[in-house]
């Protein structure tokens, strides 16, 4: 028996990730997102037992219903795949600290605090791993999204670390990097029709298959589409040029989408 909690599971990639996840012989699914006639709907259609705790993973309480519901309902969890988010796209000038506030309080924050809480039966239930859903954000930024970016920068270096402390006691931490997500809210039309660019754009169930890599499968990180790890690659051995290609228009392919990230 594998028992596996997503956050952000009722739409986009967590719930691609719960699909996904389901199919595995043996699995038990927890369910977490703040719209719960979704969940419960959801959770019927799976072909795999789940149950669900709707709740906004921000609220002061929320790591302590999930973990009293994981004790209740499934009394260990070998699978934590922090998946919430979202980006409220401004200009600092414009969005000031109370965006860039908020987006770390949904993207960091509360990752860092649901983890906080769960790490426990984490080990207890070791091996087991955490797989948190970073962005290419998090490796190359762009006007406009510096506070998504430093959201998911933040998360990136913290899961590195997370990955050394929690080794030694059984727990892996993997990291996914999605760049443009095909999603409901997020079509991604008119990438997708150009051929020049439409390479740029994955789908929710790649993203859930890199996740099941970064998770079971061991790996340390996955970017979706693979080809986003060039970019970041590039960042890191030029930095000006990349700058330059972001600040003169390449924005629009080399990108994240912004909107929820199936945290509703």
């Amino acid at each position: 028996m594998t028992v596996a909690l997503i956050t952000g599971a009722s739409s986009g990639i967590g719930e691609a990730t719960a699909r996904r996840l389901a199919r595995e012989p043996g699995a038990e699914l927890v369910l977490v997102a703040r719209r719960e006639e979704r969940l419960r709907e959801l959770c019927a259609e799976l072909p795999a037992p789940a149950t669900y705790v709707a709740a906004d993973v921000t609220e002061a309480g929320a790591p302590e219903r999930i973990v009293t519901h994981l004790g209740q309902s499934h009394g260990r969890l070998d699978l934590l795949v922090n998946n919430a988010g979202a980006s409220w796209r401004a200009s600092f000038a414009d969005g000031g600290w109370e965006n860039v506030r908020r987006t770390m309080e949904l993207n960091f924050d509360a990752v860092v605090r649901v983890t906080e809480a769960l790490l426990p039966l984490l080990r207890a239930s070791a091996p087991s791993a955490i797989v948190n859903v970073s962005s290419t954000a998090g490796r190359v930024s762009r006007a406009g999204a510096g506070a998504y970016s430093a959201s998911k920068f933040a998360l990136a270096g913290w899961s590195d670390s997370l990955y050394s402390e929690e080794r030694p006691n059984g727990v892996h931490v993997g990291l996914v990097l999605p760049g443009f997500i095909a999603t409901e809210g997020f079509p991604a039309a008119e990438l997708r029709e150009r051929m020049l660019t439409r390479w740029v754009v994955s789908t929710p169930e790649k993203a859930a298959d890199a996740i099941f890599d970064a998770g079971p499968g061991g790996r340390a990180e996955r970017y979706v589409p693979r080809g986003y790890g060039l970019i970041a690659a590039l960042r890191g051995v030029a930095p000006g040029l990349v700058r330059r290609i972001l600040a003169g228009g390449g924005a629009k392919v080399m990108t994240t989408r912004t909107g929820a990230d199936g945290g509703e």
